[in-house]
């Protein structure tokens, strides 16, 4: 049945949010990539909230599904029949009666399979477009022909792209510098590269009275400079989204100081680098939302240079939707893994490669855990931290990972700031 209603669901969802958008014509900013958008969108939607009135992509809702409960204001309804005729009801309202509207919708855009963005594009076109991360393995690549057709469609929104619009990409990919050539936008580079348009440097942790709280980095712009520091989550990962803002910011005329007294109000989404209290007082860094290669690369730079700890546990799950890139990926990281933590446990068929390659790299056998699924890992986790320890839990989503994050908490209480928190998602 879900199979039947979903074409004619999506088909009907499409039209009344092109609708909506044609009515009130509010700008679009799109925020898309392989790696970062939510946590990019949330940054940018804190910056253009200080002069516009800003709706945003809820989450990670970023499919033809998600984009148009953006622009009705409406939930996700699930599996709930009332709820969808609530996002109905919302979706006609807007259409047929006057309604104080925002002028500024910013929406998360991604694809999981060839063609979703097209789909997207039908609903709303972006008058300003940030490109994040597109690296050399994108997730969701076994749907495609190559790891160069995920990096084209998730670039595709730029070809969309009235001329001369704003187009803000990652300095450092050389995939975003090279594809953003192809179009007539306003190009507006941010990250670490010198020539970048906001350059960011001296990027590290942000501490208060000895204890990791954060990160913190300086940024210049022309002859702007400041300092953004992200309170509660870790890596360079987490500064890149607010580097990103700053950067578009800079394309709607906000000037630098003001964009960052803006991202005060902006907090990482949950299971992307949040610190937590552990049980037997470790440290947990909270990295569950997803897992790819190149994400997973990031979270491993970040635990090899935490500078706190005794012990660096890396708790690692299956990366997903690699396809035949599956085996090689999860050993290469599994190499990095040797060198980046004392301790590697593995949760997951495929992660089991992983682990084999970091016993391969140096990693002594004593030192090295697997578990099927995050079960049997969490009830094993639970007696192993001890104090001292920093432990990294990542994996794709529905290794569920957030659950040993769940069980490793010193409190309890803690649990609802994780990810995938809905009744909905702990149904599955």
């Amino acid at each position: 049945m879900k199979k039947i209603l979903k074409a004619p669901i999506i088909f009907l969802l499409a039209l009344l949010a092109r609708g909506v958008v044609r009515k009130y014509r509010p700008k679009i900013v799109m925020v898309t990539g392989s790696v970062g958008k939510t946590s990019t969108k949330d940054a940018v939607a804190a910056v253009l909230a200080a002069r516009f009135l800003v709706r945003k992509s809820e989450k990670s809702f970023n499919t033809e599904f998600g984009v148009p409960f953006t622009i009705f204001g409406s939930a996700n309804p699930w599996m709930n029949p009332l709820g969808w005729l609530v996002v109905f009801k919302n979706a006609l309202a807007l259409l047929i009666l006057p309604s104080h509207y925002p002028n500024m919708l910013v929406l998360e855009v991604g694809a999981e399979r060839p063609g979703e963005l097209k789909k997207t594009m039908r609903i709303a076109i972006p008058d300003a477009l940030v490109v994040t991360k597109l690296p050399q393995v994108p997730v969701h690549v076994e749907a495609y022909a190559s790891p160069e057709a995920v990096r084209e469609e998730e670039f595709s929104p730029a070809y969309y792209l009235p001329p001369a619009a704003p187009l803000v990409y990652l300095a450092d990919d050389s995939y975003a510098a090279q594809m953003s050539l192809r179009v007539p936008a306003r190009a507006m580079s941010y990250g670490e590269q010198a020539d970048a348009s906001l350059r960011v440097s001296d990027i590290g942790f942000y501490i208060i009275d000895g204890v990791v709280a954060g990160m913190r980095a300086r940024v210049q712009s022309g002859d702007e400079r400041g300092e953004i520091i992200v309170k509660g989550s870790v890596g360079k990962t987490q500064i890149l989204p607010a580097a990103a803002a700053l950067a578009l910011a800079n394309t709607f005329g906000i000037a630098l100081s003001e964009a960052i007294r803006a991202l005060e109000s902006y907090e990482p989404p949950p299971g992307r680098g949040r610190l937590f209290a552990g049980k037997n007082k470790s440290i947990l860094i909270d990295d569950t939302y997803n897992s790819s290669p190149a994400a997973l690369e990031e979270a491993l730079a970040t635990l090899r240079a935490f500078p706190q700890g005794k012990r660096r546990i890396a708790v690692l799950g299956d990366m997903l939707e690699l396809g035949r890139y599956s085996v090689m990926e999860h050993e290469r990281l599994g190499t990095l893994a040797s060198s980046s933590a004392d301790v590697i446990i593995s949760v997951g068929v495929r992660a089991r490669r992983l682990a084999e390659a970091a016993h391969a790299a140096g990693t002594p056998a004593a030192n090295l855990f697997s578990y099927d699924d995050f079960r049997a890992a969490a009830k094993a986790l639970a007696s192993f931290v001890r104090e001292g320890d920093v432990v990294l839990l990542k994996g794709s989503q529905s290794i569920r990972t957030e659950r040993i994050t769940a069980a490793l908490l010193a409190d309890p209480a803690d649990s609802k700031r994780l990810v995938r928190q809905e009744q909905e998602w702990k149904k599955r």
